[in-house]
């Protein structure tokens, strides 16, 4: 049995889940809600509070399926109920951030300043020039809105320079040293 695909989804106080035909999941919350197509293979039931997933036979690929699509639930519950953010770190002399509305405007030492508009759904802050937050309820689009803030200059390993992740540590390299 999948260890994470048996453990039951607890459902939290002001949050339903409801399960339509084809496995389509609709979770509201007070923050939002989310909706997803799930694969049809799998077994959701709703038993006293809780979700359970169950698959079916254990083919590879069911097996794969029933962790996946039980871990794709509990982020949609825990978005709707908490959310997700993610933080950023602009490091460099000269890096920073400005917001203007849903546009965040990036100085990252090139000619031009990089604009960026805030996705539907989400929202970036800034803590001073130099920490984004990226907030939302659906875990994947915070990601990858964080991650393509991260590659408009990601860190380079010599001086630690660009866009980094709060929890993120970036392994530094020793640079040239002079002839003797």
């Amino acid at each position: 049995m999948s260890r994470i695909g048996r453990m039951p989804i607890a459902i939290p106080a002001g949050v339903t889940v409801t399960i339509a035909e084809n496995n389509k999941v609709t979770v509201k919350g007070p923050k939002g809600t989310l909706e997803r197509e799930l694969p049809t293979e799998m077994e959701i039931k709703e038993e006293d509070g809780h979700i359970v997933v169950a698959r079916p036979n254990d083919l590879k690929k069911m097996k794969s399926l029933h962790g996946l699509t039980r871990t794709l639930i509990n982020n949609m519950v825990v978005g709707v109920s908490q959310g997700y953010e993610k933080v950023l770190e602009i490091n460099g002399v000269g890096y920073r951030a400005a917001k203007q509305g849903k546009k965040l405007t990036l100085n990252l030492g090139y000619s031009h300043p990089v604009e960026m508009i805030d996705p539907e759904g989400l929202e970036t802050v800034l803590e001073g020039q130099n920490k984004i937050t990226v907030k939302g309820i659906d875990k994947e689009k915070v990601g990858q809105y964080a991650a393509e803030i991260r590659s408009k200059r990601s860190p380079e390993p010599y001086k630690g320079k660009g866009i980094k992740y709060a929890n993120e540590t970036i392994r530094r390299k020793v640079g040239k040293t002079g002839k003797k």
